[in-house]
C-alpha cells in the first residue's frame, strides 16, 4: 500500500456501468436476505471486538460501513419481495374475483335446473311424461334424458361445493400473503431504523478520527514503511524464485546436452575421456546459466506448469484465506476513509475477520517464505508454479518454508493490532506482477 498526499481534492474514478440483471425469483430472493443477515451478524461480531477498546479506530469504521452496505442491501432485498408479494396478492384477488363470477353463473344455473325438477318432482308427472311417448324409441328417449338430467344436477351440485372450496382457499391463501406483506413490512421498517442507527454511529466515530488527524498520518507513515518492507520482501523473493528457477533450467538442458555429446560419442567409437567437461564447456554453460538468469519470469518444469495452469484455470472461485470476514481495504487506489486529500494505494486486500481467526492457503503449493516483517507481522508466501500469494498481518505461522500445503489448509493465525482490529492481508502475484485478489476470489 503506497500512501499519497495530495495538493487538490481527489478527483473520483470513473463509476462501472451497472449491467441490467434478470429479475430473481422470489424464492432467490428470500435465499439471499438469509445469506445478507448472516453477514450481519458476522459483522457485528466484528464490530463489537473493535468497540471492546472503547475508542474510535479505522477498524470500527470499517466493519460499520460494512454493516451499512449490508443493511441497504436487506433493505433492498425486502423491498424487491414486497413488490413479488403485492404482485400476488393482486393476482389472488383477481382470480377470487373470477371465482366468486363462476360461483354465481353456477348457482344460478342450478336454480333453474331445480325449478325445473320441481314440475316433475313427483314419480305421478314422471310416469305421465314417459307414458306419453309415441313410440318404444321415444319412450327410452324420455328415460335417458330424465337419467341425464338427474346426474347433470348432481354434477352442478358438487362443482359448486368443489368451487366453493376453492375460494375458501384461495381466500385464505390471500390473506396470508396479506399478513405476510404486513410483517415484511414491520420489518422493512425495523431495519430502516437500524440503518438511520448506525448511520449517526458512523458520524460519530468520523467525528472523533477526524480529531485524532494527528495520529492517523504518524499511523499511516509507518504503515507505509511497514509495507514497502512487504514490497522490497515479495520483489525480493520473487527474483531470487525466477533466477533459481533459471539456473535449475540451464543445468537441466546443460545436463541433457551432455548426455547427447556422450550416446553420440559412445556410437562413434570414441573414448569417453573425450567428452569430459572442458574450461570451455564450463564456461559455456556458466554464460548459458546467466543468460536464464535475466529472464523475467519463472522458468517452469512441466509440473509446476500443470500446478500453474490449475491455479489459473480457478481464477474467480478461489476460496477466502479466512472462513469469516469482509474486505476492509480494496484493491488499487481509494481515499482515505478520513483523511481527505490523502490517497492509499494497496497492493491486495484486506480482510477484517474475528480475533484469533484461522488464514488459509487459497490453492495448494509450495510455501516459499515465512518471515516476519515489521508492521506487518508474520507473513507467507506461497507458490503456486508461477503465481505467488502473500498472506500478510499473522499472528503466527503453523507451517514452515519447502513445506507443501493444500487448499484451505489452515497455516497460521491472524493477529489484532492494540485498537482491537483483526485483519488480513492478502496479495496475488504472476511472476512480478500485482494482481486484484478480488478477481481471484470467490463469491463468500
Amino acid at each position: 500500500m503506497v500512501i499519497m498526499l495530495l495538493a487538490g481534492a481527489v478527483s473520483p474514478g470513473l463509476a462501472q456501468r451497472k449491467r441490467s440483471a434478470p429479475a430473481k425469483s422470489k424464492t432467490q430472493l428470500e435465499r439471499e436476505r438469509r445469506a445478507t443477515l448472516k453477514r450481519i451478524k458476522e459483522t457485528s461480531r466484528i464490530l463489537a471486538q473493535t468497540q471492546e477498546k472503547k475508542q474510535a479506530s479505522v477498524g470500527q469504521l470499517n466493519a460499520i460501513q460494512e454493516k451499512l452496505v449490508v443493511q441497504q442491501g436487506v433493505i433492498k432485498n425486502i423491498s424487491s419481495e414486497l413488490r413479488y408479494i403485492e404482485t400476488d396478492v393482486q393476482q389472488t384477488e383477481g382470480q377470487v374475483q373470477q371465482t366468486r363470477q363462476s360461483l354465481t353463473r353456477l348457482k344460478a344455473e342450478y336454480g333453474r335446473l331445480i325449478y325445473t325438477a320441481s314440475k316433475t318432482a313427483n314419480g305421478y308427472n314422471r310416469l305421465m311424461f314417459l307414458f306419453a311417448a309415441e313410440s318404444f324409441n321415444q319412450f327410452l328417449l324420455r328415460l335417458r334424458y330424465i337419467r341425464q338430467y338427474t346426474e347433470v344436477r348432481q354434477a352442478q351440485a358438487a362443482q359448486i361445493t368443489r368451487t366453493e372450496q376453492h375460494l375458501n382457499n384461495q381466500l385464505a391463501g390471500l390473506q396470508e400473503k396479506k399478513q405476510e406483506k404486513g410483517s415484511l413490512l414491520n420489518t422493512q421498517l425495523s431495519e430502516k431504523k437500524t440503518l438511520t442507527t448506525l448511520k449517526v454511529q458512523q458520524d460519530q466515530v468520523i467525528t472523533k478520527l477526524t480529531q485524532q488527524e494527528e495520529s492517523l498520518r504518524k499511523e499511516l507513515v509507518a504503515r507505509q514503511q511497514a509495507i514497502s518492507r512487504l514490497d522490497n520482501l515479495i520483489a525480493l523473493r520473487v527474483r531470487e524464485e525466477i533466477a533459481r528457477a533459471a539456473r535449475e533450467a540451464a543445468r537441466r538442458a546443460a545436463a541433457a546436452k551432455a548426455r547427447t555429446a556422450a550416446t553420440a560419442a559412445a556410437a562413434a567409437g570414441r573414448s569417453p575421456s573425450t567428452t569430459s567437461r572442458t574450461p570451455a564447456s564450463e564456461a559455456a554453460e556458466d554464460a548459458a546459466a546467466a543468460k536464464a538468469e535475466r529472464v523475467d519470469r519463472v522458468t517452469l518444469t512441466p509440473e509446476s506448469a500443470k500446478l500453474a495452469a490449475s491455479f489459473n484455470e480457478n481464477r474467480g472461485s478461489l476460496p477466502w484465506p479466512v472462513g469469516k470476514g469482509f474486505i476492509s481495504q480494496r484493491f488499487g487506489r481509494h481515499n482515505h476513509p478520513v483523511l481527505k486529500n490523502v490517497v492509499v494505494e494497496n497492493r491486495g486486500v484486506d480482510i477484517q475477520t474475528n480475533s484469533g481467526e484461522p488464514v488459509r492457503a487459497v490453492f495448494s503449493g509450495k510455501v516459499l517464505t515465512v518471515a516476519s516483517v515489521p508492521g506487518m507481522g508474520t507473513i507467507i508466501m506461497v507458490q503456486h508454479g508461477d503465481y505467488f500469494t502473500v498472506y500478510a498481518k499473522l499472528r503466527s505461522a503453523s507451517v514452515g518454508e519447502g513445506q507443501t500445503v493444500s487448499a484451505k489448509q489452515s497455516i497460521g493465525t491472524v493477529s489484532t493490532n492494540s485498537e482491537g482490529t483483526s485483519e488480513v492481508q492478502f496479495q496475488v502475484w504472476h511472476n512480478s506482477a500485482n494482481l486484484n485478489p478480488e478477481n481471484w476470489l470467490g463469491r463468500k
